[in-house]
């Protein structure tokens, strides 16, 4: 369906429209087109959360369109149709009062999530316009993964400090995956996420400016300290805008910590289980791993188990794992991680690594392949094909095998 949630496109489009049929109009204010709108068939047309007069709401209605009103009473939109940027989220903060964070969108939309309930709403009204919400950002985030032919996630602890070496070393990681023509993603907070975006943020600019950079950050290390936010801005008041977009994917849920000020777009979300689903599941290029905690463990077996079965369109993609002692002494998921894809498409898909460059050269070897969706009952036992399972044959077992 074509969506128009734009102004400037409405009024192109009325322009040459004969009838709304497959088309869905969102979030607009409508009461200046009213009756442009009463000279289409708008049979079959969908209009989501627009600003309208009862009689042409009625009139729309009458005539067979879908109409959903607008949620009023919100601090955010329930009927968003686009990403968020550093710019709105944070609009009003000044680094000099680190406080005026609280007087931020981020901030007072955090403070509705705690009000009504956090993550179980005191009324049916929230929660549908939670999901409305983040059914939006959803439809937004594919709009933009559209447009991107490598994605690539980094993910890690939010806990990493900036002042250490393994900070520098993710944003200089990011920054060589978006030189090569990587659309960098990651959780969209702090710690390693941060570096991530830092590394895209500075893409063609000279390391220098990036360690730099790194130094200004280092001065407030951590994100509970009171100036972390007022650091990045300061980078960015220095070096400008984005060299290359990057993706945030941070979710209300942990909103205590605020999303870093590095990506160029943010799809926050309210519902961490679609975030984290989300998250995982758009890296079809790779996801690196860098050291965290049980957010990036749990990470690392969610990722581990769409490739086992080869849930994301099919596809097995590649997994880095950043720090070698980290991951196989640490906190050693790489024995429990290799017995599981042993004999499976993604045994050869994943690497360990002190070396940055050398898991670079992983991903950008090891594309992602297809094994389709494995093994259905339908096409057993029916004659209804419902998977692939000779392409996950062909590699080395049926991805939809159960577990």
């Amino acid at each position: 369906m074509r969506e128009i949630h734009e102004q400037a496109e409405l009024e192109r489009f009325l322009g040459e429209a004969r009838a709304l049929d497959n088309v869905v109009l969102q979030a607009l204010d409508l009461r200046p087109h009213e009756e442009a709108l009463r000279r289409l068939d708008v049979a079959d047309g969908v209009l989501l959360g627009c600003t309208l007069t009862p009689e042409a709401a009625a009139d729309l209605v009458a005539r067979g369109a879908i109409v959903f009103p607008r949620l009023e009473g919100f601090v955010f939109d329930p009927w968003r149709a686009t990403l968020y940027t550093p710019e709105e989220l944070f609009a009003g903060f000044d680094p000099a009062e680190p406080c005026t964070y609280c007087d931020t969108l981020d901030a007072r939309v955090y403070r509705h999530w705690v009000e009504t309930g956090r993550a179980h709403p005191h009324s049916i009204r929230e929660t549908l316009a939670r999901r409305l919400h983040d059914h939006g950002v959803t439809d937004a985030l594919e709009a933009l993964l559209a447009e991107q032919e490598k994605v690539v996630a980094i993910m890690g602890g939010h806990s990493m400090r900036r002042d250490e070496p393994r900070y520098l070393a993710v944003a200089r990681m990011a920054r060589a995956l978006a030189e090569r023509g990587h659309f960098l993603a990651s959780g969209g907070g702090p710690g390693a996420m941060e570096a991530t975006h830092l590394g895209a943020f500075f893409a063609g600019r000279p390391d220098e400016d990036l360690v730099a950079a790194v130094r200004m950050l280092a001065e407030a290390p951590l994100y509970k300290d009171e100036a972390h936010l007022a650091a990045a801005f300061r980078v960015r008041a220095r070096w400008g805008s984005p060299a290359a977009p990057s993706l945030g994917v941070p979710t209300w849920f942990y909103g205590h910590e605020p999303p870093n000020a590095f990506a160029s777009h943010h799809a926050k979300y309210f519902a961490n289980s679609v975030r984290e689903e989300g998250l995982v599941s758009l890296a079809t290029h790779g996801i690196v791993f860098a050291p965290g905690a049980a957010g990036t463990v749990q990470e690392i077996f969610q990722d581990a188990a769409q490739n086992h079965y080869g849930t994301v369109k099919g596809l097995v993609s590649p997994m880095a794992l950043f720090d070698v002692k980290y991951w196989t002494e640490d906190k050693p998921v790489v024995p429990l991680l290799a017995k599981l894809a042993d004999g499976r498409p993604y045994a050869k898909r994943i690497a360990v690594s002190d070396d940055p460059e050398g898991l670079i050269a992983f991903l950008e070897a090891n594309p992602p392949i297809e094994v389709g969706g494995g093994w259905s009952f339908c096409g057993a036992h029916c004659g209804e094909g419902c998977g692939d399972g000779e392409a996950a044959a062909r590699e080395g077992g049926d991805a939809g095998e159960g577990a």
